[in-house]
């Protein structure tokens, strides 16, 4: 068998990856252990959420999937973070976990140029130190030239619950225990990672009269090629934890496999368990519980909040003291997962590996977390790969341009001591680099690499052209009588001096809604609102600029692969051995390494000189 891009996975990585390198045309293989687990939800039955809904845009702008496949699985969808700024504005789809899996299950089957194949990895053949096969459980080889990784959590899978431990992947779907002892083989440094998930708690036995009802909105959907279609919407419940919750857990401590030392590996911070947030937390009187629909006719609700892995029988215990969940009857118990992943310090920035030419990985594999994280490695993995068989250089997205970027450059560059996640925070660009412009951002890149459509381009660019016109309007005058019942109505006093249409625009408390009618054209919602939001930056935006450039400078200083570190002693030790190890493509990416200071990149920019 051959093929000229496998991918090792099915998962949101896999599928990303795999559609990318197909669409790129390369003939592509996608194995899977089941074919139940494509682009799988063994977890919340979402997509998007604070800066996640960033990531989704993204991958949606350079030609993904994933933003189309959840704007037709909607069960509800809303924009967080709305009370803070535009920057921040996050999309969050509440889904059909079934129907998500069955959109993309058939994508990826009818795609030209790729193949899915249920069968399991089980060792990686390379020759003169780059990727030559892919041999299968069943005996099979598939000669190939490039290898996407996308294992999500299945390598070494462990379930716990309590005393009870199991090698198994998440759902109860196979684990994958071959691959890693081919990796190790290879050199490929491997560490051990865990992550959980809630019980699942049948509908008809909840009382969700006692529960607060969370409706969705009628705002954007993810894709920009999206219709802007209705659904029928299922309502989410929110729920909170008491004093008699937190008595039993902390009674039941030492069953917990996260405090006796069953599980010795290292979870999410930002998505703990409900025990660690009890031990943590001890002040607090309550916690958030969002109970979630996992599809429109789906018998189990989605507990968001109460991720455990203690015994069945203090779940039972705990999970009835919540309001609503008195008599609740459970589908499926909680669980923590243990597994395999990649030393993420071991890849460039284009994910692929330092150790195995032509190997590249994506997804919790790469020691992430979440859906949108692993979907958007696959995308650049499966891009990069097939571009490494064309001969051509990486796309390598940076931090200026895309959350992907972000996101990439955290894993190869900072590393991680746990499952990444992430977050509008680590964004230091985060006012340029907004959900609206995203297509603005990176459609043109996903269409010049051949990935993005030529109607995707299109649509991208008439967009583009009427927030110009909007931008050149901004400058005409608007008469008093015109603005004044707006000014009322948001509560703000009318200047005596002329108003110009940006002028109203800047106001905090205008929206795109409110301006509208000032316009002498039309435009769509979308369009204008991305133009307000701009216009309200302006200031903002140009001092960002001004430092992107600067960093440029950095970014361009290029840096051998084969520089010695060594040679250079005026460099601190600390400097010399983490340069070493990450080999930092350029100045800008040593800057960004923790232990690496100032004065050490003076000392390698002078270094650099010396050499050339």
């Amino acid at each position: 068998m051959q093929a000229e891009v496998v991918v090792i996975g099915g998962g949101h990585a896999g599928v990303e990856a795999a559609l990318a390198s197909a669409r790129l045309n390369k003939k592509t293989i996608m194995l899977c252990l089941d074919f139940g687990t494509v682009s799988l939800m063994p977890c919340n039955p979402s997509i998007g959420g604070t800066a996640k809904g960033h990531l989704v845009r993204e991958i949606d702008a350079l030609g993904g999937e994933m933003g189309l496949a959840a704007d037709k699985a909607l069960l509800q969808i809303k924009m967080l973070n709305s009370a803070k700024g535009p920057a921040v504005f996050s999309l969050r789809g509440q889904e059909d976990k079934k129907t998500y899996h069955e959109i993309m299950l058939d994508v990826v089957r009818n795609q030209r140029g790729l193949e899915v194949l249920d069968d399991e990895a089980v060792e990686i053949l390379a020759e003169d130190g780059k990727v030559s096969a892919v041999v299968l459980k069943s005996g099979e080889k598939i000669d190939c030239e490039a290898i996407v990784l996308a294992a999500g959590v299945y390598l070494n899978g462990a379930i716990i619950i309590g005393d009870y431990v199991k090698s198994s992947g998440p759902s109860g779907f196979a684990p994958a225990t071959y691959l890693s002892d081919s990796l190790k083989k290879l050199g490929v440094p491997l560490r051990r990672f865990k992550t959980g998930t809630p019980a699942r708690i049948y509908r008809d036995s909840l009382d969700f009269s006692k529960m607060e009802i969370q409706k969705g909105e009628d705002v954007d959907r993810f894709s920009f090629m999206s219709p802007h279609s209705t659904f029928e919407e299922e309502p989410c419940y929110l729920t909170y934890t008491n004093e008699r919750t937190h008595k039993i857990i902390l009674d039941n401590i030492e069953r917990s496999p996260l405090y006796n030392g069953t599980i010795k590996s290292v979870g999410p911070r930002y998505c703990p368990s409900i025990e660690t947030k009890i031990v943590r937390f001890q002040d607090k009187e309550r916690h958030q519980i969002f109970v979630e629909p996992e599809g429109l006719h789906s018998d189990e609700m989605y507990v968001q909040g109460m991720s455990t892995s203690l015994p069945h029988d203090v779940q039972e215990a705990m999970y009835r003291t919540l309001p609503g969940f008195e008599n609740c009857r459970f589908a499926k118990y909680g669980y923590a997962i243990e597994y395999d992943c990649i030393d993420s310090l071991s890849m460039y920035p284009s994910l692929e590996s330092k150790v195995v030419e032509g190997l590249f990985s994506a997804g919790q594999i790469n020691g992430s977390s979440g859906y949108e994280e692993a979907a958007a490695q696959g995308l650049v993995a499966g891009i990069n790969a097939a571009r490494k068989v064309d001969g051509k250089p990486p796309l390598v997205l940076g931090r200026d341009q895309a959350y992907i970027g972000v996101l990439i450059d955290d894993l190869v560059t900072k590393g991680t001591n746990e499952p990444y996640r992430m977050m509008t925070a680590r964004a230091e660009h985060r006012i340029m680099l907004r959900q609206d412009n995203a297509d603005m951002r990176l459609t043109p890149i996903g269409h010049e690499i051949g990935l993005a459509s030529d109607a995707r381009y299109a649509r991208m660019r008439a967009k583009q052209k009427d927030i110009e016109r909007i931008i050149e309007f901004s400058v005409a005058p608007l008469q008093k009588a015109q603005i004044a019942p707006l000014f009322e109505r948001i509560g703000e006093i009318l200047p005596d001096k002329a108003v110009t249409f940006g002028d109203v625009c800047r106001r905090p408390l205008a929206s795109a809604c409110d301006v509208k009618e000032f316009l002498p054209f039309e435009v769509d919602d979308e369009t204008l609102n991305a133009a307000v939001v701009q216009l309200k930056y302006e200031g903002y935006l140009k001092k960002e600029e001004a430092a992107v450039k600067e960093q440029k400078r950095l970014e361009d200083k290029l840096i051998p692969k084969d520089f010695d570190y060594s040679a250079v002693k005026a460099l601190r030790i600390e400097a010399r051995e983490k340069l070493a190890e990450i080999k930092p493509l350029n100045l800008g990416q040593a800057s960004r390494i923790s232990g690496v200071s100032p004065a050490d990149v003076a000392v390698l920019i002078v270094a650099l000189k010396t050499r050339s």
